[in-house]
Protein backbone atom coordinates (compact mmCIF):
# COMPACT_ATOMS: atom_id res chain seq x y z
CA UNK A 1 0.00 0.00 0.00
CA UNK A 2 2.94 2.14 0.99
CA UNK A 3 4.58 1.64 -2.94
CA UNK A 4 1.01 2.73 -4.47
CA UNK A 5 1.01 5.80 -2.57
CA UNK A 6 4.30 6.70 -3.52
CA UNK A 7 3.66 6.22 -6.89
CA UNK A 8 0.00 8.42 -6.97
CA UNK A 9 2.28 11.14 -4.75
CA UNK A 10 5.20 10.61 -7.84
CA UNK A 11 2.83 10.97 -10.38
CA UNK A 12 1.28 13.84 -9.45
CA UNK A 13 4.97 15.46 -9.13
CA UNK A 14 5.45 14.77 -12.37
CA UNK A 15 2.67 16.00 -13.97
CA UNK A 16 2.96 19.36 -11.93
CA UNK A 17 6.46 19.51 -13.48
CA UNK A 18 5.27 19.11 -16.75
CA UNK A 19 2.80 21.86 -16.07
CA UNK A 20 5.32 24.24 -14.70
CA UNK A 21 7.55 23.67 -17.69
CA UNK A 22 5.35 23.85 -20.14
CA UNK A 23 4.17 27.28 -18.47
CA UNK A 24 7.34 29.27 -18.06
CA UNK A 25 6.10 32.60 -19.59
CA UNK A 26 6.14 35.38 -17.76
CA UNK A 27 2.58 37.02 -17.08
CA UNK A 28 1.29 39.83 -15.76
CA UNK A 29 -1.23 40.32 -12.99
CA UNK A 30 -2.66 43.93 -11.76
CA UNK A 31 -4.37 44.74 -9.03
CA UNK A 32 -6.95 46.72 -10.88
CA UNK A 33 -8.44 47.41 -14.23
CA UNK A 34 -6.37 50.08 -16.25
CA UNK A 35 -8.59 52.48 -16.56
CA UNK A 36 -9.87 52.57 -12.67
CA UNK A 37 -5.65 52.54 -11.84
CA UNK A 38 -5.43 55.59 -13.93
CA UNK A 39 -8.26 57.11 -12.25
CA UNK A 40 -7.27 56.53 -8.77
CA UNK A 41 -3.31 56.95 -9.65
CA UNK A 42 -2.25 53.79 -7.92
CA UNK A 43 -2.33 50.36 -9.86
CA UNK A 44 0.07 47.63 -8.22
CA UNK A 45 1.45 45.16 -11.07
CA UNK A 46 3.61 42.31 -10.81
CA UNK A 47 5.35 40.08 -13.49
CA UNK A 48 5.57 36.14 -12.93
CA UNK A 49 5.25 32.73 -14.52
CA UNK A 50 2.10 31.62 -15.71
CA UNK A 51 2.79 28.19 -13.60
CA UNK A 52 3.13 30.67 -10.63
CA UNK A 53 -0.62 31.40 -11.23
CA UNK A 54 -1.62 28.46 -11.93
CA UNK A 55 -0.24 26.79 -8.77
CA UNK A 56 -1.22 29.73 -6.48
CA UNK A 57 -5.32 29.53 -7.97
CA UNK A 58 -5.15 25.76 -7.33
CA UNK A 59 -4.10 26.37 -3.99
CA UNK A 60 -6.25 29.52 -3.14
CA UNK A 61 -9.42 27.61 -4.17
CA UNK A 62 -8.24 24.53 -2.07
CA UNK A 63 -8.26 26.32 0.91
CA UNK A 64 -11.25 28.39 0.82
CA UNK A 65 -12.79 24.75 0.33
CA UNK A 66 -11.58 23.66 2.99
CA UNK A 67 -12.54 26.43 5.51
CA UNK A 68 -15.46 26.44 3.88
CA UNK A 69 -16.16 23.03 4.80
CA UNK A 70 -14.61 23.54 8.03
CA UNK A 71 -17.24 26.26 9.04
CA UNK A 72 -19.96 24.23 7.71
CA UNK A 73 -19.16 21.02 9.87
CA UNK A 74 -18.54 22.97 12.93
CA UNK A 75 -22.35 22.58 13.96
CA UNK A 76 -21.89 18.45 14.15
CA UNK A 77 -18.44 18.87 15.88
CA UNK A 78 -20.10 21.14 18.96
CA UNK A 79 -23.24 18.57 18.86
CA UNK A 80 -20.91 15.67 19.23
CA UNK A 81 -18.79 17.52 21.83
CA UNK A 82 -21.76 18.28 23.91
CA UNK A 83 -22.96 14.78 23.81
CA UNK A 84 -19.58 13.66 24.83
CA UNK A 85 -20.27 15.62 27.48
CA UNK A 86 -23.60 14.30 27.92
CA UNK A 87 -22.42 10.31 27.83
CA UNK A 88 -19.36 10.74 30.68
CA UNK A 89 -21.48 13.00 33.26
CA UNK A 90 -24.09 10.02 32.73
CA UNK A 91 -21.72 7.09 32.90
CA UNK A 92 -20.37 8.62 36.16
CA UNK A 93 -23.64 9.03 37.24
CA UNK A 94 -24.36 5.17 36.33
CA UNK A 95 -21.05 3.96 38.03
CA UNK A 96 -22.10 6.36 40.84
CA UNK A 97 -25.34 4.82 41.48
CA UNK A 98 -24.27 1.51 41.02
CA UNK A 99 -21.66 1.59 43.85
CA UNK A 100 -24.57 3.17 46.22
CA UNK A 101 -26.90 0.06 45.46
CA UNK A 102 -24.40 -2.44 45.97
CA UNK A 103 -23.78 -1.37 49.44
CA UNK A 104 -27.48 -0.42 49.95
CA UNK A 105 -30.59 -2.65 49.48
CA UNK A 106 -33.72 -1.10 47.00
CA UNK A 107 -36.24 0.25 49.21
CA UNK A 108 -38.51 -1.86 47.45
CA UNK A 109 -36.92 -5.16 48.29
CA UNK A 110 -36.41 -4.26 51.65
CA UNK A 111 -40.40 -3.51 52.14
CA UNK A 112 -40.81 -6.88 50.42
CA UNK A 113 -38.62 -8.69 52.94
CA UNK A 114 -40.42 -6.80 56.02
CA UNK A 115 -43.96 -8.26 54.62
CA UNK A 116 -42.69 -11.53 54.07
Amino acid sequence: MRYLRYLVFGSIAVGLVIVALANRGEVSLTLMPLALGNLIGFNLQFQIPLFTVIFLGVMTGLLIGFVWEWLREMKHRTAAKTEHRQVVRLEREVSKLKSGTAKEQDDVLALLEKVS
